[in-house]
This record gives C-alpha cells, sequence and structure tokens, in this order.
C-alpha cells in the first residue's frame, strides 16, 4: 500500500539538525498532508525525499527501490514530480508550450500521443481556452495551476505539491481544492501547506513535522487529539 518510505532520514547542516531521523511511509492513492510550523524541516526533508538535497544519514525507497543515491532527475524518470514554493514555468512561452515540453520528456517520439497528452492535461486543469496565452501574462494562480499542469503532462506517480495555495486569492483556493481532488484519482500526492482548510478539506492522512523530528501521523482528528502536538501547538487548529 506504500509507494513511498523514509527510514532514519536526517540531514544536518554545520551541526544544525533541519532533520532528525525520520521514518515516514506515504500510502499509495491517498493524499497525505505534510504539516507544521516554519522551520520544522519540511521543505528538507521533501528536499531529500525529491533527490534536490542529499542527506547526511537515511533511506529513501520508491516503490520499493533504494532510491538514496539516485539524483532528481533520476526520480522524476520513476515517477516523482515536484512543484516549489514559486512558479517554475517558462513566462515567455505559450500556456500550451510549457505542458507540452513537459509532456516530451515521455512521448517525443510520438507526436500523435504527446499532442493528445498536452490538449488532455490542458482540459483538465482549465486551461484549454488559454492555451494560446502567454504564460506570463497569466495571473499568478493561473500560474500556479499551470505549473500543476506541467506536473500532471508527466503522469506522475507521485506528485509532491509544496506550499502550492500560497499567495493565492480565496477564490483560487477552493478551485485548487477541486483540483487536488480530482488529481488524487489519479496520482498520490504529497502536500506541503500552512492553510488548514485546504488541508482539513483534501488530506487522508497527516503527519507533523516539530522541530526537525516526525511528532505524530494520523487523520486530521486524530493529530489534532494528539497529546503531542496539543502541548506542542497549543491545540489549536490555527497553530497545527
Amino acid at each position: 500500500m506504500n509507494i513511498l518510505e523514509t527510514k532514519g532520514l536526517t540531514k544536518i547542516y554545520g551541526g544544525l539538525q533541519a532533520n532528525t531521523d525520520i521514518d515516514f511511509t506515504l500510502q499509495r492513492n491517498a493524499i497525505t498532508a505534510l504539516i507544521g510550523p516554519n522551520g520544522a524541516g519540511k521543505s528538507t526533508f521533501v528536499g531529500m525525499v525529491s533527490g534536490r538535497t542529499t542527506p547526511t544519514r537515511g533511506k529513501v525507497f520508491f516503490e520499493g527501490q533504494d532510491i538514496s543515491t539516485l539524483p532528481a532527475h533520476k526520480r522524476m524518470q520513476l515517477g516523482m514530480a515536484y512543484t516549489f514554493q514559486i512558479t517554475s514555468i517558462f513566462p515567455g512561452l505559450s500556456v500550451e508550450d510549457n505542458v507540452a515540453l513537459a509532456a516530451g520528456r515521455k512521448l517525443a517520439h510520438d507526436k500523435a500521443a504527446h499532442d493528445a497528452k498536452t490538449a488532455a492535461v490542458l482540459e483538465k486543469i482549465g486551461l484549454a481556452e488559454r492555451a494560446d496565452q502567454t504564460a506570463a501574462d497569466l495571473s499568478y494562480g493561473h500560474q500556479r495551476v499551470l505549473e500543476i499542469a506541467m506536473g500532471l503532462a508527466q503522469d506522475p506517480k507521485l506528485f509532491i505539491l509544496d506550499e502550492p495555495t500560497q499567495g493565492l486569492a480565496e477564490g483560487e483556493v477552493d478551485a485548487f481544492v477541486t483540483l487536488m481532488r480530482s488529481m488524487a484519482e489519479e496520482t498520490t500526492i504529497l502536500l506541503i501547506e500552512h492553510n488548514m482548510r485546504v488541508v482539513t478539506d483534501t488530506a487522508d492522512h497527516v503527519t507533523v513535522l516539530d522541530q526537525g523530528r516526525l511528532l505524530a501521523s494520523g487523520s486530521f482528528e486524530e493529530i489534532h487529539a494528539d497529546p503531542a502536538v496539543q502541548a506542542a501547538y497549543l491545540g489549536t487548529t490555527a497553530d497545527v
């Protein structure tokens, strides 16, 4: 049932332990939210999972394979996609061309399949009517959606979303929640998110990091009732 597992994952920067001995499992075909305060080590952890940060020690397993030494691009080839806290689109290209570039990594040899995939992703993500628009001219919210489309075009088995609703207006957040639910029908999602409404509306499972350590895991209700979480965050959803 688990698509990803970490064992003893640790990152030390000059004597400062950003993450310490994290044993983590990610359920397949579910949305798991990774939460915690600023400085809890969330981004460092997903950096080690995605291959963008080299761990000091520990192991990462993806679909049972030890990928601890694989670079980020090799992990992408295995089926990982990762969106950043900031948009990473090609602003001078059209919306369609952005998605086509992402889809081309797997379908460059088959133009018909490549074009069909690009069109299907644009339709699913709600950007088909903006296909010819230059990416730089999109609103910030639509740029974030385009980044998601570029990830989906790669048919990821695991999609890591790092604070995807940051900077979005309330209405855009609502649309994103709907989008994430539809995405969960096709891929496993690891969501790093501060907006607790997004977490409660989407996550099947929640993991809490605090001071670089795994504090608790479970449903949102279980997390909020956990004495350790209450002690760390005063028992309020705003602080969780």
